[in-house]
Parts: structure tokens; C-alpha cells; sequence
């Protein structure tokens, strides 16, 4: 048998992937593996999040001798009444507005299907549809066709309130003791990880993980903020121009920024379809706001907030969301890149040792 490295690589990886292929065959042991992590994916990974984005607070507060446990109740009481007062102020017009889109759904939806036909009337489109194999009319009763049953299925799915009650009543429940936990002992856990190693490899291991936690810390803390401020501008934009629904279009705009690229041109479809039904001047009004917003978030708050501290160049980000949609959809989408960092960050550092050891050993034959 050849005993080449490469070789004992190869045989590593092809006995690897034998014992998985091997395992998923003894559904008893990987299927109840599978159901806790996704059982636990989903609140670790909005704890993640809150944790990253509160830590600066309870280190600044630690700073000034408040102990961590006393700062981390005190950060809570502050969100919960600063989360009632914002409830009390946008939670009434948000629920109005949500609550008009959706009952006025049938009727938006019937009102575009007859500006699609009133658009069909036009001598140029007409001209388009000679050749019999596009019509407008046909696309339009597709495209209508196509909404209503996605909507359908929607509400469907959210008739199911106890499941739906029961999940958010576990993220309730368990995230704010899985932040609290992080908070108070996150630092702790990797001293305790690396207490393991020896002193070279710990010394490795520990910048590793400092630059990974720098990574997902920027990436988390920068992105938040710039949908927000893209939310605010948003809805400040829809104001002006007086689209209907302009807080529910301008909280659609924030939620989906967090999608890298991507999440803009998604908040824009559903603005320009209920603009659309106003008048084109105002769909036109509307693209005028998502560009001058954009431009503003790209050349200002973007470079200022984000900087350039992931240094992943837009191609690649493209093909990540490309492949992280196909594989995970929406939620792939959302965490494709800082996941992207974190390898990056690992793959980096894992050349460099491998370097280090190469040099190490040429100089070891030289003397």
C-alpha cells in the first residue's frame, strides 16, 4: 500500500466519509442528534446575537465597578422599558397598517391585475404580444394567481397559533437566561478551553479565537445599526413621498438589510407594487427614495459603521448568498457571511501555522 502523505490523507477522508455514510444508516443514533440541534440552533443563535450586541454595555459597566451580574439585570430592566415605550408608540400604526394590508389584500390584488390589463391596452406592449407566445394578461393572472396562493398558504400556516405560541414562548424563556449566561461567563469559557492546550498551541488558539470573536463582534454590532438607520430613512423617505403603509414598508426594508445585497432589492418589491397602484409617478417616487437611501448607506453609513474589517469582496459575497440561499434559504442567506468569516478567519491562521512549520523544518535540514 503506498505510504505517501497524500495518499494517508486520502485514505483519511475516504474512511471519514464511510463512517457518516455508515452512521446516517442507523437513523436511531443521528435523527435524535439532528432534532437537538435544530432544536437548539435557532435560540443559540439569536443569543449570539443579543449577546454581541450587549456585551460593549455590560463592559462598560464593569468598567465602572458595577459587577456584571447587577450590569446585565440593569441592561434588561433598560430594554424592557425602553421595548414598552417603543411599543406604545409604533405598535398601534404598525398593527393598523399590517392589519389594513391584509385585509385589503384581495382587492390590491385584483386592483394590479387590472393595471396589468390597463398596461396591456398600450399600442407598444400590444406590438410585444403578436407573437402569441407572451401575453400580459396571461402573466398577470399568473402573477395574481401566484400571490393569492402563497398567502393562502401563509395565513394557513399561521392558523396554527399553538405551535407558533409555543415557540416564541421558548425563545422568551430560554434566550434571556442563555444571554445572561453568556454574558457573565462567556469570557471565562475559552480560558477554560485553552487551559487544556500546550503553551505554544494555546497561544495560537487564543488569537484564533480573538480575531474570530472581532469578526462575528463587527460584522453583528455594524450591522445592526446600519438597518436600523436604513429602516429610519426608509420610513422618513415613504413619509415624504406619502406611500401608503410606510411603516410596515419601512420595517420590511430593515429586517431584510441584514441579507447582504440582496436585502435591498427584496424591501423594494413589495413598496413599488402598493406604490404602483397609487400611480406610476409614484413607484417612480419610490425607486427615487431606495436609490437616494442606498447611496447613503453604500458611500456613508455603511464604510463608516461596517468599515472594512471582514475584507470579503463583493463577488464573493454574491456567490456565498447564491450557494447559502440554495442550501439554507432565507436564514442560509443571513448567516452565510459571518459564518464565511469565522472560516476564513480559522482557514488564515491554519496556513500561516502550516507555513511557520514548513520554514521549521527546511531550516532543521539545512543545519
Amino acid at each position: 500500500m503506498p505510504k505517501s502523505k497524500y495518499f494517508r490523507i486520502g485514505y483519511g477522508i475516504i474512511l471519514f466519509l464511510f463512517i457518516i455514510y455508515l452512521g446516517a444508516k442507523v437513523d436511531f443514533i443521528f435523527k435524535p442528534i439532528g432534532i437537538f440541534f435544530q432544536t437548539l440552533f435557532f435560540p443559540f443563535l439569536l443569543s449570539g446575537v443579543i449577546y454581541y450586541l450587549l456585551r460593549p454595555v455590560v463592559f462598560c459597566l464593569n468598567d465602572w465597578k458595577v459587577p456584571k451580574s447587577l450590569a446585565i439585570v440593569a441592561i434588561y430592566l433598560l430594554f424592557i422599558g425602553l421595548g414598552t415605550i417603543l411599543l406604545l408608540w409604533i405598535g398601534p400604526e404598525l398593527q393598523r397598517q399590517f392589519k389594513s394590508l391584509v385585509e385589503n389584500y384581495p382587492a390590491i390584488s385584483e386592483n394590479l391585475r387590472g393595471k396589468f390589463l390597463d398596461i396591456r391596452e398600450n399600442k407598444w406592449v400590444s406590438r410585444f404580444e403578436e407573437n402569441d407566445y407572451f401575453t400580459l394578461e396571461e402573466a398577470s393572472s399568473k402573477v395574481s394567481a401566484y400571490f393569492q396562493a402563497n398567502m393562502a398558504n401563509v395565513f394557513g400556516k399561521v392558523t396554527n397559533v399553538i405551535g407558533i405560541i409555543t415557540s416564541i414562548l421558548a425563545l422568551i424563556v430560554t434566550v434571556p437566561f442563555i444571554v445572561f449566561y453568556l454574558l457573565r461567563d462567556g469570557e471565562g469559557a475559552s480560558a477554560h478551553i485553552l487551559k487544556y492546550l500546550p503553551y505554544l498551541q494555546a497561544a495560537e488558539a487564543r488569537k484564533i479565537l480573538k480575531d474570530m470573536d472581532e469578526a462575528l463582534s463587527s460584522y453583528i454590532k455594524g450591522q445592526a445599526i446600519v438597518s436600523l438607520l436604513v429602516g429610519v430613512m426608509m420610513y422618513i423617505g415613504y413619509l415624504i413621498i406619502g406611500i401608503d403603509y410606510s411603516l410596515v414598508l419601512a420595517s420590511v426594508a430593515m429586517l431584510t438589510n441584514v441579507i447582504p445585497f440582496i436585502g435591498p432589492f427584496i424591501a423594494i418589491i413589495p413598496a413599488i407594487i402598493i406604490a404602483f397602484l397609487t400611480s406610476p409617478f409614484m413607484a417612480l417616487k419610490v425607486l427615487i427614495v431606495a436609490v437616494v437611501v442606498q447611496q447613503i448607506d453604500g458611500n456613508v453609513t455603511s464604510p463608516y459603521i461596517m468599515g472594512r474589517n471582514l475584507d470579503i469582496h463583493p463577488l464573493t459575497i454574491i456567490l456565498l448568498l447564491l450557494v447559502a440561499g440554495s442550501l439554507g434559504g432565507l436564514l442560509g442567506m443571513i448567516i452565510a457571511v459571518p459564518v464565511y468569516a469565522v472560516v476564513k478567519v480559522i482557514l488564515s491562521h491554519t496556513y500561516r501555522l502550516y507555513l511557520l512549520h514548513k520554514n521549521k523544518e527546511r531550516m532543521l535540514e539545512v543545519e
